[in-house]
């Protein structure tokens, strides 16, 4: 189990098996390079065992209150044996002093019960199966299916959900059987059951600070102090430390913290791309320079993009359709070379609306109000426009904007974040594949969060669902394995919680104010970063994939979606396929999200479904 994922942690593979639990870890050394800290991590009395992901930024001072009770004598100095000890005196009450990312097991030999956690975001991953009594995890999926009391079977609602949302949600897994632990949860297996499964923290709107009177200016501020503290705690390291720098205001401002609290300048890292209407190294460029940092800088070719795609894939253990996962990894890889430890801006676009589908969101109440009949006009109006391969075009935009009627109103950003509508998949599955499906169309999981949202306002409530869907399971698994593939930590300090329950507090005026995304956070960095950085529209950090599927890709294409591959496979309807391969490739509509969705669940299929 371990050994499929020793890319996690290459510097330490550790293996301890007492009693009734098995125990092993991958270790990436950050923090305390000793031998002695190494996992599985034991418990000076020998009483509990720890395996864990991640960091605990505020360690230090949790470990000056456990010295004080006297009752702990520390060996290392790392954050392993902190969070080890906080169990053994608080239980699961010291989830409410966290402050960090991670994903842990703990086994406690006294109860013989097993505590498995994860951090309020969902940045680190956690998977789990029950199986004839033995509890089975991991940090990913490849582990748990190593375990030979775990059964490899499709899940034909996860494969529902995936071609709706390009990812299988959380707690699904697209095995049966198998399951992610959700962001903020933790777990408690013994005697062979899961006895508890709860949450630890909720997202609130409104609530955890009062705003009366608090004016932007205010606001700012306040947001810039806390975001300054939460960098600082993230430069914590023992080892080499840099930035992803892409040019848009999230990364830009992650790194104007980081060289304002380092004494010599920060290393940077950003990719360029040979398309220009995807490329904003010039851009990063001209904030690196602005800020003082030492900046890291390659293109990625086409050719080389292609040439990671055989490299990437076969280590994706679940279907993931997110194609910019290819830049990520190219970009991880160099500043690999540099660093160990990457901070990021991960979370902002999803606490600060800052999507161009916030944006649509404006028109929704007007649009709502057109007939069905003239919206089918219209959708019929927007398929004759002109198919552009360019990055976020005029033509994707009018499209994916008009798919999102076809639903509920409440799954409208998720359509237009996504690839297949529940319209489009009535024609995509076999009946035979539809009849093993029970959840209809796949989008149940979005009324449930709506309702999870309590009585928080309409336009948070979409917040919610943002970051309980599209961060946790797209964002933060693609920059999780892009990091780890290549055995780099990624840290996110707008994620940190101060600056999650700050931002939800404030009033949606403060995050979109009429067609600006991300209002608080431009007026913050509106004289400390150059204006093309402030005043531009998000750009996304896309690849050609549109170009690509009708040239250099087009062979694998037709190899993954060839008539005798899916008709064998049973899953999906040909002549559906075929339609949309002839429309692409004519240059008469722009497939490029259906066609990717369905190869890489092909590809998916070949490294671990053999035979299918």
């Amino acid at each position: 189990m371990i050994g499929t994922i020793a890319y996690r942690g290459p510097d330490y593979q550790g293996v301890s098996h007492r009693g009734d639990a098995g125990l092993a870890h991958a270790r990436l050394k950050i923090i305390d390079l000793s031998l002695e800290a190494n996992q599985p991590f034991f418990s000076g009395d020998g009483s509990a065992a720890i395996v864990f992901n991640g960091e605990i930024y505020n360690y230090h001072e949790l470990k000056q209150g456990l010295l004080k009770t006297g009752k702990y004598n520390f060996r290392t100095s790392c954050d392993t044996e902190v969070l080890l000890c906080l169990y053994l005196e608080y239980g699961t009450a010291m989830f409410s002093m966290l402050s960090g990312m991670f994903a842990f097991g703990i086994y406690d030999f006294r109860s013989k019960s097993l505590l498995l956690a994860k951090d309020p975001a969902g940045k680190k991953p956690l998977y789990y199966s029950l199986a004839g009594g033995t509890l089975v995890f991991a940090s990913e999926l490849k582990a748990v299916i190593a375990h030979p009391s775990v059964s490899k079977e499709l899940n034909p609602d996860a494969l529902n959900e995936y071609l709706t949302y390009d990812y299988v949600p959380t707690p699904s897994t697209i095995f049966k059987n198998i399951y992610k632990l959700e962001a903020s949860h933790y777990l408690i297996f013994r005697d062979g059951k899961i006895m508890e499964y709860k949450p630890y923290w909720k997202l609130n709107y409104g609530r955890p600070h009062s705003v009366d009177g608090l004016s932007p200016d205010t606001a700012a501020e306040k947001l810039g102090g806390l975001l300054d503290a939460a960098v600082r705690r993230r430069l914590m390291s023992d080892v080499p430390l840099g930035v992803f720098l892409s040019g848009g205001i999230d990364s830009s401002a992650v790194a104007w913290y980081a060289q304002k609290n380092s004494a010599s300048p920060v290393k940077t890292f950003s990719i360029g791309f040979s398309e220009k209407s995807y490329d904003e190294s010039d851009i990063a460029r001209l904030v690196a320079s602005h800020i003082g940092t030492e900046h890291h800088q390659e293109i990625l070719s086409a050719q080389h993009s292609l040439e990671l795609i055989p490299e990437i894939i076969p280590k994706l253990d679940e279907p993931f359709a997110d194609p910019s996962i290819i830049p990520t990894y190219f970009l991880s890889k160099i500043t690999r070379t540099h660093v160990t430890v990457a901070l990021g801006g991960d979370g902002s676009d999803e606490l600060l609306a800052g999507y161009p589908t916030f944006i649509s969101n404006r028109f929704l109440n007007l649009f709502s109000a057109v007939p069905k009949p003239l919206m089918r006009l219209l959708g019929h109006c927007g398929n004759m426009l002109p198919a552009s391969d360019k990055n976020i075009s005029f033509d994707f935009k009018v499209r994916q904007f008009l798919k999102g009627f076809e639903s509920d109103k409440n799954d409208v950003h998720t359509l237009w974040l996504g690839s297949f509508t529940p319209a489009m998949k009535q024609q995509l599955f076999t009946s035979g594949a539809l009849a093993r499906i029970t959840n209809d169309n796949g989008l149940q999981r979005i009324a449930e969060y709506l309702k999870e949202a309590g009585d928080a306002g309409s336009f948070e409530k979409i917040l919610y669902v943002y970051f309980r869907t599209y961060l946790q399971d797209d964002i933060l698994v693609k920059v999780d394995r892009s990091g780890m593939y290549n055995s780099l930590e990624i840290r996110a300090p707008f994620l940190d919680r101060t600056v999650v329950e700050f931002i939800n507090s404030l009033p949606a005026s403060y995050k979109i104010r009429g067609f600006t995304v991300k209002y608080l956070l431009k007026k913050l960095m509106r004289d400390k970063l150059p204006a093309q950085v402030t005043e531009r529209a998000k750009k996304g950090f896309g690849i050609p994939v549109s170009l690509w599927l009708r040239n250099e890709l087009k062979g694998t294409m037709e190899q993954y979606l060839s008539e005798d591959k899916i008709k064998k496979q049973g899953l999906f309807n040909y002549f559906y396929i075929e339609n949309l391969k002839k429309e692409h490739l004519s240059g008469k509509r722009n497939h490029r999200k259906l066609l990717w969705n369905l190869m890489i669940f092909e590809m998916w299929c070949e490294n671990y479904l053999k035979g299918s």
